[in-house]
């Protein structure tokens, strides 16, 4: 009848190129080159975003426990009550 979808139209001058589904490596060069690039990566920045997580850290629990203490009373203010 007409043309099938994905040719509808004809354009000059204009070359493609496919492959197969069944021919294309869906991962390739994971392991041969994408761990050890990860690897390398994770190793530059580690000392730019580490140290900032541990004193938020420090920070965060030393806080958590001021709060804690602000929030208990003082035994010594109650020794004499009957």
């Amino acid at each position: 009848m007409g043309r099938e979808f994905g040719n509808l139209t004809r354009i000059r001058h204009v070359i493609s190129y496919s492959l197969s589904p069944l021919e294309q490596r869906a991962l390739p060069h994971v392991l041969s080159k994408g761990v050890p690039n990860m690897l390398r990566r994770v190793r530059e920045s580690f000392f730019r975003v580490v140290p900032q997580f541990v004193v938020f850290y420090l920070l965060y629990t030393w806080g958590t426990e001021e709060f804690e203490k602000s929030k208990r009373k003082n035994p010594a203010a109650y020794e004499n009550d009957k």
